[in-house]
């Protein structure tokens, strides 16, 4: 088993002094793989993976080795870390010439010049999972604490994903938000328009602007935003 090149612990402690609110994801998770791929023993390969229900991708992965062989078990939905992220679990091939599980994606790795594989599943939220896969060179690359030490970082990638799920969905929010706050503010003022103009009420105002949108098969939104342009231009313009 190949001996890491450097300790875990100074790994972690480096990782625990990394603020996840001033770094990128990308940058973290590169981070991650680039000390996990030195302080795991055994470990010569490593990815992220992320689930959005059946999409699964690789976020990070040290080499196109290890990015064909995730990429297999996503075309396939099958395969160790495909089970480790829907199961939350840990799993482990300890040999590819005698893996009967997934017996033609271990020929590949096989012949790619892996012999060992372990996955660490990523819980995170809904429909978004994730794992942590580390391969090895050779057959029975991990024992018992180079699995600890794998589980150890795939905490940091679970975290790392979590918060930027929960940015991602928190922005998308927001930016949904704003979407509708504008929205009515442009209806409102497509509805000033036509009141001022045909001295009506605000409710058959939009009444009108309902009409049109359905005339024009046009939202409402776009129908006021060409009305309030319209008035602009033209600010004289009278009823």
């Amino acid at each position: 088993m190949t001996q890491p090149s450097e300790d875990p612990e100074d790994a972690f402690a480096e990782l625990g002094r990394i603020r996840l609110d001033e770094t990128s994801l990308d940058d973290m998770l590169g981070r991650i793989a680039e000390l996990a791929t030195r302080s795991i023993p055994g470990a010569r390969r490593l990815t992220v993976s992320l689930f959005r229900g059946a999409d699964g991708r690789s976020l990070v992965a040290t080499d196109e080795i290890a990015r064909n062989l995730d990429q297999w078990q996503y075309d396939h939905g099958r395969g160790p870390c495909v089970d480790a992220s829907v199961g939350a679990s840990s799993i482990s091939v300890p040999d590819m010439s005698a893996e009967p599980r997934w017996p033609e994606w271990a020929g590949r790795a096989r012949s790619a010049g892996v012999g060992s594989s372990l996955s660490i599943g990523l819980p995170l939220q809904e429909a978004v999972v994730g794992a942590l896969n580390v391969y090895g060179g050779e057959a029975h690359a991990f024992d018992q604490d180079a699995i600890a030490t794998a589980e150890g970082f795939a905490a940091y990638a679970a975290v790392a994903l979590a918060n930027a799920h929960l940015y991602d969905s928190a922005a998308a929010l927001s930016e949904q938000m704003r979407a509708a706050t504008r929205s009515r503010a442009v209806i409102e003022q497509a509805k000033g328009i036509i009141m001022a103009e045909r001295r009506c009420s605000p409710d058959e105002a939009f009444a009108l602007l309902s009409r049109l949108s359905q005339d024009s098969n046009r939202k409402v939104r776009e129908v006021a935003e060409a009305l309030v342009a319209s008035a602009a231009r033209n600010p004289d313009r009278r009823a």
